[in-house]
């Protein structure tokens, strides 16, 4: 291990998927490396995930299933490091898994399993990790990068950022990566919560008296929509189908649901047909959770039998039930954001090396740079081959 007065080669900021990952390839590439977090445990964000299970990639990953200010800037990276990749080590070292919907894995035991394999990859490429070292200053001067945490310093030529975003703050999560950005001259992309539940006021309060209830829904902003669960809750929307599409979500926009992703073209009409006596109610509660049945029956007004209410009537009902528009006034924020929107501009990066072009020397991975994946493993991937990518270049 390298003496304080010896510089390292690399000093990566943050002990998180990404740090970790990046620390450990160069390591194991013969480069002295040392971790500080101001953390008291590494991969905090790992070990919370999935339910505690890690959904640690997604097999579909591709990389028009991430946002960016440059769509084309994860494509690198993403392309080098692949699900595969991750997923031979993850095998390497014994860790069981299974596949859940839309190609998302998981730890068939505990998320720890995750962290302990990066610990151990770290450990065989001579890591130096230093846990609950807070950075009180960084600077830069005559090609090396000083670094004061936790009463001792460290230098090397190469400082790669890797501490995330501000989202989660509860698990110690900030925006330190933004300021560090800031401090050498790299533009900052405004970060946002992305993967976060929708408030909603006004008119659309009454749904949420319907808390916990949750459905199967298409759900809409503009040209994208997601195919999942939406969960209604007593501060408005949640579930997999709103975090989704809360990435595109923007302040004043809509959005709307389709209740009924699987009912056929002119259903209510056939309903009418074969149970003239039944009621909208009725018919909806053959589709959707009963009490959400009932409060969309009560919005659309259209009481008595079905045998009563013109075809027009109920094709307009059905046309307003594939597209309930609802216009959220807000998010949860970043306290129960999945992850951060936003963040280092990739206009600053290499998309090969995630360098910083202005600064040589200086790199930026995972959810510090303004890439942000879908849900389901998306962020996790792009954590892990962005800290390959920059390892290779240390």
């Amino acid at each position: 291990m390298p003496s304080q007065s010896d510089p390292y080669d690399a000093i990566v900021l943050g002990a998180g998927g990404a740090g970790l990952m990046c620390a450990a390839v160069a390591g194991q590439r013969g480069k002295r490396v040392l971790v500080i977090d101001h953390a008291d445990q590494p991969g905090k964000k790992i070990l919370i995930s999935g339910g505690g299970r890690c959904n640690f990639t997604n097999i579909h990953c591709a990389p028009d299933r991430f946002l960016s200010a440059n769509p084309h800037f994860a494509k690198s990276a993403l392309g080098r490091y692949t699900p595969t990749d991750f997923l031979a080590l993850v095998e390497r070292h014994g860790i069981a898994w299974h596949e859940k919907t839309l190609g998302q894995l998981f730890c068939d035991q505990s998320a720890r399993q995750i962290v302990a394999m990066l610990l151990a990859e770290c450990e065989a490429g001579g890591v130096v990790i230093r846990l609950n070292h807070g950075i009180t200053a960084v600077t830069h001067a005559d090609g090396l990068f000083t670094v004061a945490h936790g009463g001792s310093v460290a230098r090397a030529p190469a400082l790669v950022i890797a501490t995330g975003g501000p989202a989660i703050p509860k698990i110690g999560a900030t925006g330190f990566a933004y300021d560090l950005a800031r401090q050498f001259g790299l533009k900052v992309v405004e970060p946002r919560p992305a993967l976060v539940p929708l408030t909603l006021g006004g008119e659309d309060l009454l749904f949420r008296s319907l808390s916990g209830v949750s459905t199967p829904v298409i759900a809409r902003h503009g040209k994208t929509a997601f195919r999942e669960a939406a969960l209604l809750t007593h501060r408005g929307l949640s579930g997999p189908a709103i975090l989704q599409i809360s990435s595109y979500w923007r302040h004043g926009s809509a959005i709307s649901l389709d209740f009924l992703p699987d009912a056929p073209a002119g259903w209510l009409v056939q309903a009418k047909g074969s149970k003239p006596r039944a009621s909208v109610t009725s018919a909806l509660r053959g589709h959707l959770p009963d009490r959400l049945a009932d409060a969309l029956a009560e919005r659309l007004a259209l009481p008595g039998d079905l045998g009563n209410i013109p075809d027009r009537k109920l094709e307009e009902a059905q046309r307003r039930l594939s597209a309930w528009d609802f216009t959220p006034n807000g998010t949860e924020g970043f306290a129960k954001a999945e992850v951060t929107i936003g963040g280092i501009s990739t206009a600053e990066l290499s998309s090969q090396t995630t360098e910083a072009r202005r600064v040589p020397g200086l790199y930026a991975v995972g959810e510090a740079v303004d890439v942000t994946g879908w849900l389901g493993g998306y962020n996790f991937q792009w954590a892990w081959a962005s800290g390959w990518a920059a390892a290779q270049a240390l």
